[in-house]
C-alpha cells in the first residue's frame, strides 16, 4: 500500500489491483464477442454507402437476388460466430478448442470474400483486416489452449 494526500491533506491509502488473468474460454468468447459486433456493424454501415438502400428496395444485396435463400444462408453466417461466444465457455476444453479452430478457419475466407467488387476499399478494407486479426487470435488462443498438468 502506498500513501498519498488529497487536495485537503487528508492521507489516502491505495493499493495495487490485483490482475485476475482471464481464462481461455473467456478470452474467446470475448474474442467472438467483438468479432460479432464489427460482423453486424460493417453490414449495418453498409447501409449509409450511396445506393445500398435503393439497391435493397429493387431486391439486391451486392450482386445477389434477395430471397428465402439468401436471407437464411445471411442469417447462418451471422449464427455461427454468434453461437460460438456460447459454445467457446459451455463445451468441454477438447471439443471447444476443435471448433473454435475449424469455425476461425472457415470464417477467414467468408471475411475476406466482403472485399470482393467492393469499391469501398478504406471501410471494407478495415473492416476486414479487423475480423482477420480477431480471427488469428481465435486461432492463436485455441491452438495454444493450456494443457492440464499431470
Amino acid at each position: 500500500m502506498s500513501a498519498t494526500t488529497t487536495t485537503t491533506g487528508t492521507p489516502v491509502t491505495t493499493a495495487a489491483l490485483h490482475e485476475q488473468p482471464a481464462t481461455i474460454r473467456t478470452r474467446l468468447a470475448a474474442a467472438w464477442t467483438a468479432f460479432m459486433f464489427l460482423y453486424i456493424y460493417v453490414d449495418y454501415l453498409h447501409l449509409y454507402k450511396p445506393g445500398a438502400i435503393e439497391e435493397i428496395l429493387s431486391g439486391v444485396v451486392f450482386e445477389f437476388d434477395i430471397s428465402q435463400t439468401f436471407v437464411v444462408t445471411s442469417l447462418t453466417l451471422v449464427s455461427v460466430p454468434m453461437s460460438m461466444i456460447l459454445l467457446s465457455t459451455t463445451l468441454p476444453a477438447r471439443a471447444s478448442r476443435l471448433l473454435n479452430l475449424v469455425v476461425a478457419t472457415l470464417y477467414v475466407p467468408v471475411s475476406v470474400f466482403n472485399l470482393a467488387g467492393e469499391s469501398w476499399w478504406g471501410f471494407y478494407g478495415l473492416g476486414v483486416l479487423i475480423e482477420v486479426l480477431l480471427l488469428a487470435y481465435i486461432l492463436r488462443s485455441a491452438w495454444a489452449w493450456p494443457r492440464a498438468t499431470a
